[in-house]
């Protein structure tokens, strides 16, 4: 999974950090008002003249600012319920139904005979989702006021004793309410779908069962493997008492049980286990050694645009190193078989293959644990075999032996007293690449819960439903409806993309600033050549300086929606930290208080709300 940015606190995030939320949130909101204000005034002064345009600039601000506080409960909720009656007249629960279309015919292509069919089905549902409840989301929300304008159904609205205020967010809650049931009732179908979709078992194939016997000749167990099911078989392992497990395969196992049936023992296989997860991880803090065992920033490029990874070659002194706080003995977990403790650690590693040979077998790699303030102490290298993407599950014990065959104590030895501990990943195979970034090496606390996991990442699509909601309603309280869900739609489109588009107006983007790039798409130049020092290309950069200014001041009001979404911690099987969650929650709260203020302007200036 892609984690592009640390996760700080909460309280971290939002006034601690050198990049603070709040104090960031002020001042584009301070900003905003001056422009909206200074606009304003030099709207009203041709109009009316200077002192006419002073005189009504203040007593907008003034008796806006009263209306606003006077905001009324009881009237927002009686336009709330309008807002849903008109929203069931439309027939919104239409989505429900494309929504059971598309559950239906999901299943015909849908296979679980994939690698990870949890992470397939998940993906599918939740983006399936987000994507229809947005559309909903945009159609209610914009065609609404439009429409009641064009009908002159306000008139009979605004002869009741109710303020632009009430009008806006009665709106935006309706709707929110709305969208809120539509939400929760594809989120029940959807889980239900992915469990009963990916649900199976197994029978022994009992010609395959084979003895295990120990040193002495003594049978310990059994194994073999499962019959051929959802396009894919297990191999089982079964102690002397007729318990096992069917081992992973495609994302999942199954616990094995005896059952007596006429007289003898058969085994049963239990439904799979593991397709939904919820991994605690704790992560460490990464940095690399080149091949000659320098230690750098990053490791090397292998030629891939996303610069997310970096790579370490194999068969050389390249190596990855995490180093981990706070690590104690709370984080054991116990072996239920012997009682012996061990603390789980998980690697996910990226293969670049410079040679195919077989592309079934993977590549060697080795994991070593060492002490940060004495390098010198180490466990022995630990060999393991890597295929690209993969989870690599390590269970370390506390009993350990050195590079010399000695034995050390993972507490005693590894741990500093200060709970640090460095993990060292190496590439063994020559001319093979490991990649990594920071996140993909973590310690795995004790799992959440795969439902509750699931409930976590319906907030973060409701929370997108509540933007799309509260823009569209702003949007159409000043033009109308076809026009407000094309900006609405923009508006949401670039909040999509707004890293990228940060990084155009910051300059940071290959191939420069829209005037650049319009220069090199005419001029068929490639992104990284560099333009001719002409009297053309410094009028360009000027341009550029102009442009980029503005993007990144519209940049600064853009919700970034990728950030709400969590999908990919469902589908990869990870927990969403609540901090996340509250991050996003107090975001998306604070853009809709933002845009009901700008709502409720906007709707003053028309006169049917004056």
């Amino acid at each position: 999974m892609v984690l592009e940015r640390d996760l700080f606190p909460f309280w971290t995030w939002l006034i601690g950090g050198p990049d603070a939320a709040l104090p960031q949130f002020v001042i584009v909101v301070a900003a905003l008002g001056v422009v909206g204000l200074v606009g304003g005034f030099l709207i009203a002064m041709v109009r009316h003249g200077p002192l006419k345009a002073g005189d009504i600039t203040y007593h907008v601000i003034v008796n806006g600012l009263v209306e606003l506080a006077r905001t009324s409960p009881r009237r927002v909720w009686a336009l709330a319920r309008l807002a849903v009656k008109e929203s069931l007249r439309r027939r919104v629960v239409v989505a429900l139904a494309i929504f059971f279309l598309i559950l239906l015919f999901a299943a015909w292509f849908l296979k679980t005979g994939y690698q990870e069919p949890g992470k397939l089905y998940l993906s599918f549902v939740l983006t399936a989702t987000t994507y229809l409840i947005l559309l909903i989301s945009l159609l209610i929300s914009t065609l609404s006021l439009p429409a009641e304008f064009s009908s002159k159904t306000i008139y009979t609205l605004v002869t009741k004793p109710v303020r632009a205020g009430d009008i806006v967010l009665g709106r935006i809650l309706g709707f929110t309410i709305v969208g809120t049931i539509l939400l929760a009732i594809m989120a029940v179908c959807s889980y239900a779908f992915v469990v009963r979709s990916l649900y199976h078992t197994h029978e022994i194939d009992m010609v395959s069962l084979e003895n295990i016997v120990d040193a002495e000749g003594n049978v310990i167990g059994k194994k073999g493997r499962t019959t051929l099911d959802q396009y894919h078989r297990h191999e089982v392992e079964i102690d002397a008492d007729g318990y096992g497990t069917a081992l992973s395969t495609n994302g999942h196992t199954h616990e094995i049980m005896p059952v007596e049936r006429n007289g003898q023992t058969v085994y049963r296989l239990s439904g799979p286990e593991g397709f939904m997860r919820a991994r605690v991880p704790e992560y460490g803090k990464l940095r690399f050694l080149d091949r000659k065992g320098v230690e750098v920033a990053r490791g090397i490029s292998v030629g891939n645009e996303w610069t997310y990874r970096s790579f370490i070659d194999g068969g050389t002194s390249a190596a990855a190193i995490w180093t981990f706080d706070g690590v104690n003995k709370s984080m054991l977990v116990t072996d239920p078989a012997d009682g012996s403790q061990y603390l789980p650690l998980e690697l996910i590693v990226r293969v670049f293959r410079t040679y195919k040979g077989n592309i079934e077998v993977g590549i060697q790699g080795s994991i070593q644990l060492r002490n940060p303030d004495d390098p010198t102490i180490k466990s022995n290298e630990d060999p393991f075999i890597a295929k690209d993407a993969s989870v690599n599950e390590f269970n370390i014990p506390t009993k350990l032996y050195d590079v010399n065959q000695q034995p050390i104590d993972l507490f005693g030895d590894l741990v500093t007293k200060d709970g640090r501990l460095e993990v060292v990943v190496q590439c063994l195979d020559p001319s093979q690449y490991f990649g990594f970034a920071q996140p993909d090496c973590y310690i795995r606390l004790p799992d959440g819960s795969p439902l509750w996991n699931f409930c976590k990442c319906q907030v973060g699509i409701w929370i997108q439903m509540v933007l799309v909601i509260a823009i569209g309603v702003t949007c159409s309280t000043i033009v109308n409806g076809p026009v407000a869900m094309m900006f609405t739609l923009a508006y949401i489109t670039l909040g999509f993309f707004k890293a990228f588009f940060l990084k155009v107006a910051l300059g940071q983007q290959v191939g420069g600033g829209p005037a650049e790039s319009l220069v090199r798409l005419v001029t068929q130049k490639n992104m990284v050549v560099r333009l001719e020092d002409t009297f053309g290309t410094q009028l360009t950069k000027s341009l550029d300086l102009v442009f980029q200014f503005i993007m990144w001041c519209f940049g600064q009001v853009l919700p970034d929606f990728r950030s709400f979404s969590t999908v990919d911690f469902v589908a990869y099987g990870f927990n969403i930290p609540m901090n996340l969650l509250a991050e996003n929650l107090t975001v998306g709260l604070a853009f809709v208080l933002v845009l009901f203020v700008v709502g409720y302007f906007f709707l003053r200036t028309r006169e049917i709300a004056k």
